[in-house]
């Protein structure tokens, strides 16, 4: 007869396999493959606008750690500073150095800088997250998962870009269009965004001008 301890180990056991046959939670993996392949998985899909609000999704947040007192913006602006800069009272950022990819320019004011979503908030709901929760939304609007997710650029840069698709703008810096093509499909990837046929025709343009240019992406939770 199976002693008290050993139906307890037993059990405990069985609980253990279980669990690592039936997970409660699937992690996603992460995906690595060329532009041109990873152009080709997005979902094709005709876009609007209706009912769009800015507000639809609640940013900045209290970020990835709310005991830093720091929202999302400035944990973005704190993890691309290339020289950090010093943290104030109310997360207050001062000195640092930052470069924006988009230009190519220098930048040392966190102020002058906005922190672009590499897919904007317009285009997001055009392509999908129209039919979102509100918590889903404000999960994508925060994202810090995928660094390229949230990019800190000059206010310029991004004021310049608005809310448009690759096909209507790329950055003025053409040495960075293989890494932009390649973040901003990777972001749709990421959150199953689709692409319209105008996008699409342009990504597949860029891919053919990117041999070399690999999209790594991890789908959203």
């Amino acid at each position: 007869m199976a002693t008290p301890v050993l139906r307890a180990l037993t059990a405990a056991l069985l609980a253990v396999l279980s669990l690592a046959a039936f997970p409660t939670t699937a992690r996603a993996v992460e995906q690595a493959l060329p532009l041109a392949d990873a152009v080709a998985r997005l979902p094709a899909g005709s876009e609007s606008r209706e009912g769009y609000s800015r507000d639809s999704f609640r940013h900045w947040n209290a970020g990835a750690d709310p005991a830093d007192g720091c929202n999302t913006r400035a944990e973005v602006l704190l993890t691309e500073a290339v020289e950090p800069p010093a943290i104030g009272p109310g997360c207050r950022l001062t000195g640092g150095r930052w470069f924006s990819y988009y230009d190519a320019t220098w930048v040392t004011s966190a102020s002058s800088l906005d922190i672009d979503h590499m897919v904007p908030l317009a285009e997001a709901w055009d392509s999908g997250a129209s039919a979102w929760s509100a918590r889903r939304r404000e999960a994508y609007a925060n994202d810090q998962g995928a660094a390229a997710s949230l990019v800190a650029v000059t206010a310029g840069s991004n004021r310049s870009k608005a809310d448009q698709d690759p096909a209507q703008w790329l950055p003025p810096a053409t040495d960075t269009h293989c890494r932009y093509a390649a973040e901003w499909t990777g972001t749709k990837l990421r959150w199953n965004l689709t692409a319209d046929t105008t996008e699409l025709a342009a990504l597949h343009q860029l891919a053919a001008a990117c041999p070399n240019q690999t999209v790594t992406y991890q789908p959203a939770p």
